[in-house]
C-alpha cells in the first residue's frame, strides 16, 4: 500500500502513479481520433488512479459561445452546465490559459460550487495541435491542498499527448 501523509500520496508515489498512467492512456488511446472518446477514457482513468480525486472531467469551450465552457465527460457528482470565462476556477484557467492550483477553493474569488465537498482543486487547461484552447481539465479534492506543482506537471503533460500530438501549448 502506498505510503500517505493526510490521505494523500507522498510526491514520489504520486510521481510514479503519473508516469505509469501517461504510458497506459497512450496505450488505451492510440489510434483513437474521437474527442468525446479520449476525455471520457482520461477522466476515468484519472479518477481511478488516485484516492483523493472525487470529481475529475472536462469542460469543453463551447462552439456556438466562444466564452463559455460547457460540461464534457466527467467521473463524480453533477458537474456545473456551464461556466462563463474568467468566472470561478475553471472560468480563470480558461480565460488565462494558464493552470490553476488551487488549495483552498473558499478562498478563490468567484469560486463556482457545484458541490459544497470540494475543498481544493487544479484545473489545466487543454489546447489542440494548433494551440487553440479546446477544454479544461478539472479535478476536485475533499481534501485542501491536494495538488501541487508534481500534479501541474504530469496533467499538463498528459493535456499534451493526448490532445496536442505531444506539443506543450
Amino acid at each position: 500500500m502506498a505510503e500517505a501523509f493526510n490521505d494523500l500520496v507522498l510526491p514520489t508515489e504520486k510521481v510514479a502513479r503519473y508516469a505509469a498512467l501517461v504510458e497506459e492512456v497512450a496505450a488505451v488511446l492510440e489510434g483513437e481520433p474521437n474527442l468525446t472518446a479520449k476525455m471520457a477514457t482520461v477522466a476515468s482513468m484519472l479518477a481511478s488512479s488516485f484516492d483523493h480525486f472525487f470529481w475529475t472531467g472536462f469542460y469543453v469551450v463551447d462552439p456556438d459561445k466562444h466564452d463559455e465552457l460547457v460540461v464534457g465527460p466527467y467521473q463524480g457528482s453533477l458537474g456545473c452546465m456551464r461556466i462563463a470565462f474568467g468566472r470561478g476556477v475553471c472560468g480563470t484557467a480558461a480565460a488565462t490559459g494558464r493552470s490553476q492550483v488551487v488549495d483552498d477553493v473558499h478562498a478563490f474569488p468567484g469560486h463556482i460550487a457545484c458541490d459544497a465537498r470540494s475543498a481544493s482543486e487544479i484545473v489545466v487547461p487543454v489546447f489542440d495541435a494548433e494551440g487553440t484552447l479546446i477544454a479544461v481539465l478539472d479535478i476536485d479534492s475533499e481534501q485542501p491542498a491536494a495538488f501541487d506543482g508534481n500534479d501541474d506537471l504530469w496533467l499538463k503533460t498528459l493535456m499534451a499527448q493526448v490532445f496536442a500530438d505531444g506539443r506543450p501549448a
